[in-house]
């Protein structure tokens, strides 16, 4: 008789727990990479689970924000040889940092490495041990005996973001850069480059990545200074650096002043059947107008362009993309300046079948404000899959027209004013109207407003119906009415309308997160209070996070 479907996932699920299918074990807990908690359970398995889930944890270990666990870093200094520990005796720093006998290689299993998070990290630390006249000769110090480590027990690295076009970075990194140069075994093999570098030996560290590193499938371009002189020969290397590449599927350009010859060099075979994103960020379009044709006629593979708050968006830019004989997928557009009415229409035209991600920037100017509403008329008309919404200042009804005519697809909204101008009567007009006009469900919905309480109440009754994972609300109260959370109480919490919350008055400084006896209410009707530093919306990260290149599903039950 055959075992029935829940039998053998039972079956399946005993024998990975056991150890014995250690092939789609590693696939599972590889789907926990970011997931630190569920990552430390893992050890408490078995010594399959953690020798996997180790290599996860140490994979990424210099956190972004301060962060008060030292010990990883006195483990990596364990590794040094007896004459570097003494160097940092000499500075009243014990050699003896941690046991001498660890179960695994640490430094080995180092994949991703962003200089600025290094540095910072350390200066943080050395700040709780020496006397301050040291500081900076023991960060430097550390930093270089840490990249030693690194290099001396065989690490690999997978992303590799050089930070350090600032004066306290900068320095540190001209320490560190002949050691990297001398062994090309710690970034032969990245996948992820990002340069944000202005040192004396830029030239020859990017002839070095030009020459030792062709696997790079993500490249992001940002500030790049060179004196005068030397910019033709940064932008040529630039070029051979993506020119080298045989699988480069996303690139950046970021504020970046020397991006002609970079972006030209997408023309080239490689890059022209592999790449497959492009992401322009604070861009002046201006120095490559004249190639955008030319250049995006030869990518015959590419599956996605994104516009962040660029500049020289005129009718040449349009003219440029118009003529353009592939399909423009357009999918973001974030505008700093409104596109130039009279083209605006046939650029809309052009790119009506991609765009997803529409915003503004808050302005009080008529100018721009009269110029956004003709914009987006001409967007409610051709553009029905928009997704995520970003308004600017929300001044005509005209937008929650285009919200209503995209509700089988919106589910990203960030609406705000400025609350210190209290723009009461925007504000009053966003919560008497919006609540009607939302879909069923949202991903992300982000209030950042001058609040009447009255309004609030409209706002929570018409929009009973639609539930919401992610909501944030950033509030200045305006009248004398019952607080903002009896409100959130009556209407969210005890229907079990959002996953996620995070309630912020602004007036007073104070987030529901800091209430622990709120915080522990809402996690009784199954609502999780979040600081508003964690659903912060961000144009930037929600292009990267939403349209990255790495996606995994598991299928426990096809694969066995």
């Amino acid at each position: 008789m055959n075992e029935s479907p829940i039998s053998f996932f039972n079956m399946a699920c005993s024998k990975i727990f056991s150890g014995d299918l250690p092939e789609l074990t590693n696939e599972i807990i590889q789907y926990f990479r970011k997931d630190f908690s569920t990552l430390y359970s893992c050890i408490l398995v078995n010594r399959l689970w953690c020798r996997l889930a180790i290599p996860l944890l140490w994979e990424n270990p210099f956190p972004k924000s301060y962060s008060k666990n030292y010990q990883f870093i006195k483990i990596y200094l364990n590794k040094l040889n007896e004459d570097d520990k003494i160097k940092l005796n000499e500075y009243g720093l014990n050699y003896n940092l941690s046991p001498s006998s660890t179960l695994f290689n640490y430094p080995s299993f180092i994949k991703y490495l962003n200089t600025r998070d290094v540095v910072f990290f350390i200066k943080n630390w050395v700040n709780t041990l020496v006397d301050s006249k040291n500081h900076e000769e023991l960060v430097n110090l550390i930093y270089g005996l840490l990249m030693k480590v690194f290099i001396e027990n065989e690490g690999i690295l997978n992303s590799f973001e050089v930070i350090s076009n600032l004066n306290w970075n900068l320095e540190y990194f001209n320490n560190i850069t002949d050691l990297i140069l001398q062994n090309p075994n710690l970034t032969y093999n990245i996948r992820k480059l990002k340069l944000d570098i202005s040192c004396p030996n830029l030239i020859q560290f990017l002839k070095f990545l030009y020459t030792n590193c062709n696997s790079i499938s993500m490249i992001v371009l940002n500030s790049l200074y060179s004196n005068v002189d030397n910019r033709s020969l940064v932008e040529k290397y630039l070029s051979q650096i993506i020119i080298s590449q045989h699988n480069l599927k996303k690139i950046l350009f970021e504020y970046n002043i020397m991006i002609y010859k970079p972006f030209l060099a997408l023309k080239n075979s490689n890059c022209s059947n592999t790449l497959n994103t492009i992401i322009f960020f604070f861009i002046d379009f201006k120095n490559i107008i004249s190639i955008l044709q030319e250049v995006f006629d030869q990518l015959n593979v590419l599956e996605s362009i994104h516009i962040l708050y660029c500049n020289s968006l005129n009718s040449d830019f349009v003219q440029q993309i118009i003529k353009v004989i592939k399909p423009f997928k357009l999918r973001s557009l974030f505008m700093k300046e409104i596109l130039h009415v009279e083209s605006s229409q046939l650029f809309v035209q052009k790119i009506s079948d991609w765009l997803e991600n529409l915003g503004f920037m808050r302005s009080n100017t008529r100018e721009y404000n009269e110029s956004k509403r003709q914009l987006l008329e001409f967007i409610i008309k051709y553009c029905k899959r928009i997704r995520c919404f970003e308004p600017g200042t929300p001044d005509n009804n005209i937008i929650y027209q285009l919200i209503e005519n995209n509700q089988h697809s919106i589910n990203y909204l960030n609406i705000e004013v400025d609350l210190l101008n209290d723009h009461v009567d925007l504000s009053s007009s966003v919560l008497q109207n919006l609540g009607q006009i939302l879909p069923s469900k949202l991903e992300y919905l982000r209030l950042r407003l001058c609040i009447n309480t009255s309004d609030l109440e409209i706002f929570l009754k018409n929009s009973q119906n639609t539930f919401i994972k992610k909501l944030v609300i950033n509030y200045k109260l305006y009248d004398k009415g019952e607080e903002v959370l009896f409100y959130i109480k009556k209407y969210i919490m005890k229907k079990e309308r959002v996953k996620y919350l995070v309630i912020n008055n602004n007036d007073l400084n104070i987030e529901l997160f800091t209430l622990k006896n709120e915080v522990n209410e809402f996690k009784l009707h199954n609502i999780i209070v979040k600081k508003s530093s964690d659903l912060y919306f961000n144009p930037y990260d929600f292009i990267i996070n939403n349209y990255s290149q790495v996606n995994v599903v598991y299928n426990c039950i096809n694969i066995l």
